[in-house]
């Protein structure tokens, strides 16, 4: 299983113990344009992606939306500001195309972190990346250009790029969708 391998890749658990925690998932389903966490709402629950894109984003003070994070398969999905203060999430996490995840909820990550030691490990580096990741996506935004942008996230993502809406894209890219079409069609040469 996919979610198996995840945590074995970390060298943290064995596979007994993997095996062991694996059943404290929920595995859902999501349609697309489906939620797995809304503004306004606390997030209780973290997930593993086994299928489909996330995008993450959040409304202006205009109504605008403004796309500012992708999830894929392989990796973890949360409000994770809501999920570690409690506090109603100010982003939208929504489901590109359909998507199957396996989903814990946070009193299951509290009380595996409470009996296995292990467990804090391994949330200090899913924190790590995600500041590494946050990081990153600021010195990007300041320092690259639209088409530099773009190009870093089809090389690390070649496999979905084609399936995030030109609107999403432009939105992550700060960039309007005609501007996008143009770096599109130049990068295909």
């Amino acid at each position: 299983m996919m979610i198996e391998r995840f945590f074995l890749s970390f060298g943290i658990f064995s596979k007994e113990e993997v095996a062991g925690f694996i059943p404290l998932f929920e595995y859902r389903v999501l349609s697309k344009m489906g939620y797995f966490a809304q503004a306004g709402q606390v997030c209780k629950e973290v997930a593993f992606i086994e299928s489909g894109i996330f995008r993450s984003y959040y409304h202006t003070e205009k109504g605008d939306d403004v796309t500012y994070c992708f999830r894929f398969p392989n990796g973890m999905l949360g409000a994770y500001s809501s999920f570690i203060s409690g506090g109603p999430s100010v982003e939208n996490l929504q489901a590109l195309t359909e998507a199957k995840i396996w989903v814990l909820t946070k009193k299951k990550v509290e009380d595996l972190e409470a009996s296995d030691p292990k467990w804090t490990k391994f949330l200090k580096i899913i924190a790590e990346q995600q500041y590494i990741e946050l990081e990153e996506r600021v010195f990007q935004l300041q320092k690259e250009s639209a088409s530099s942008r773009y190009g870093s996230l089809l090389k690390k993502q070649p496999d979905y790029i084609q399936s995030i809406p030109l609107q999403y894209l432009s939105s992550y890219l700060g960039i309007t969708q005609r501007h996008l079409s143009r770096i599109r069609k130049s990068l295909s040469f």
